[in-house]
This record gives structure tokens, sequence and C-alpha cells, in this order.
């Protein structure tokens, strides 16, 4: 059993879904079908209970997951010990966070960090942001740039880098949207509205929609704000969004932000890691730079 191996096994274990490892673990259905296969033969015993709706650890199973993460978590630390006596840091640094923080934040952070440690390669995934808390957990990602979420993890370090502003924006272009947005007073009941799938931006438009009384009208549930600017460009409806994310979106010129008395709770933008992980020597560097930034 290989290391590659080894992860996918412990992955598979704990998501007991061969599609979610596959697309999390970035390999295809069937490599991953035959590494569980060539596993199972090495260890002769059946490591899986598979049908058509399920899947299952059997009791080997389980005690083969207690062995690789115990093999898994050693192996990190040889890695460690050797890293602390070479006079360089090296190893791979894997960072999630949206598109919009991978040029709105990320880039002065990694300027520092390849000038502290040139060796170390990196190794970037984006995707919404609400997932991030769950890639770190899940061991997709050593480091995440997001949101503060509504709960974090006692086991988790979150380090503020920057509070973004929240916006409501509208289409520009003439549409049902902008005609329901003239009425005077505007019956906020019957305005498109494209909702945010989940995370703090949803929370913060669910407390709108309740300080306001308001019963949405709800074209949409979308991941991603990237796409939820989009969505407001074409004229499907309005939505929050972040500032960064608005003003570096392709489609800025197409949407408005629009002016209300209600004040939303700023996001509060920063870097989280798992406790036991701070003081790996890449992640340890890391986190000083984002503590001086």
């Amino acid at each position: 059993m290989d290391v590659r191996s080894a992860q996918l096994f412990l992955h598979l274990a704990s998501s007991l879904n061969f599609a979610k490892t596959s697309d999390q673990m970035f390999v295809s259905p069937s490599t991953l079908t035959r590494v569980i296969q060539r596993l199972e033969q090495e260890l002769n015993t059946t490591l899986f209970e598979r049908d058509k709706r399920s899947v299952r650890l059997t009791a080997a199973g389980v005690r083969v997951q207690r062995f690789v993460r115990l093999w898994l978590d050693e192996w990190h630390q040889l890695q460690l010990d050797l890293q602390l006596t070479s006079a360089e840091l090296s190893g791979t640094l894997r960072i999630f966070c949206t598109v919009t923080a991978s040029y709105s934040h990320l880039p002065a952070l990694l300027d520092k960090f390849r000038l502290q440690c040139p060796k170390a390669e990196i190794q970037l995934t984006t995707g919404d942001a609400s997932a991030a808390i769950e890639r770190i957990r899940a061991d997709e990602a050593d480091v995440a740039i997001a949101a503060y979420p509504e709960q974090l993890p006692a086991n988790m370090f979150f380090q503020n880098i920057s509070t973004v502003p929240v916006r409501l924006i509208a289409p520009v272009i003439p549409c049902r949207v902008n005609d329901l947005l003239a009425q005077q007073p505007i019956n906020w009941n019957e305005v498109p509205m494209i909702l945010p799938e989940h995370g703090p931006a949803r929370s913060r438009f669910d407390k709108w929609l309740t300080d306001k009384a308001i019963t949405p009208a709800v074209v949409a549930k979308v991941d991603g704000h990237e796409a939820m600017v989009s969505m407001v460009a074409l004229g499907s409806g309005i939505t929050i969004v972040p500032e960064p994310v608005l003003q570096h979106s392709p489609v800025r010129e197409r949407v408005r932000i629009l002016e209300s008395e209600y004040q939303y709770k700023p996001f509060e933008l920063g870097v989280c890691m798992l406790h036991k992980r701070r003081q790996e020597p890449l992640l340890q560097a890391f986190w000083q730079l984002v503590l001086k930034n």
C-alpha cells in the first residue's frame, strides 16, 4: 500500500461515496475502484460492502481505517522531521479559496511566501467559499481563504485579513426586475431574488428578509458569488454579494448597487487552518506571513 492509495482509501472510508471521493481526490471512478480492489487483494479481505444504494465499511475496513489513519499521521510526522533538518523548506502547500480571492487577496500573501520558501510548491483549488471549512477538515486543503463561518470548529484557527462590505445589486438592462424596482414604494415580495445556496451570504440574506418581513420570490439558489453576479447581469433578479466579487466581475458594468438604508453585516475575510497542523514548517511559515499582513 502506497501513500496515495492510503489517502484514497481513507477519504472513501469517510465519505462512503465513490463519486464524491473520485471528484474531490481528482481520480477517475475506474482508478479509485482499482485502488480499492488492489488493497482488498493485498489484504485478502473485503473492505467495503457495496450495493446500488450505499457503501459501508466492513469490520475489517474499520480496522484498516484505524491503521491507515495512524500510518499516515506517522508518515506526515516523518516528513516534518526531515523538513526541519533541511536548510530550506520544501513540499506542497494546498490552498483553497474562491476565484475572486485568488486574485484579490491571495497574490500579496503568495508573493511574500515564495520569497521566504522558494522551494515550496503551491497547489491552488478554487470553489465556493462555504466549502472551505469542509475542505480543510477532509484534508483536501492545508489552508483556506474564506469568510468567517457562522460556527468556527473548535479545532481551527482563523486569522482576519480583511473586512469586506456586502452589496445589494440589480441589473442595468431594461427588464421586469427594474420595472418592479422603479415602483414607489417597492413591493419586495414581487421582486425576483437569487439566493446564495448556503454560507455567510445566505445568513445575511435571510436576516434582511426577516427584518424587512419579506416573503421572497426566489428564482434561483446558487453556489458561488461570481455566478450570482452573472445571473443578476442577465436580468434574472437581485442578490447580495461581497464587494470584491462585484469589483472583479467581468460583467460589473451590467449590474448596479441598490442604495438602501439597510446595512448588511460585512464579511470577516481570513485564513483558516487546523490547530494540530499549525506547527508544520510550511504552514507555520505561511501563518506567520498572514499575522504580519
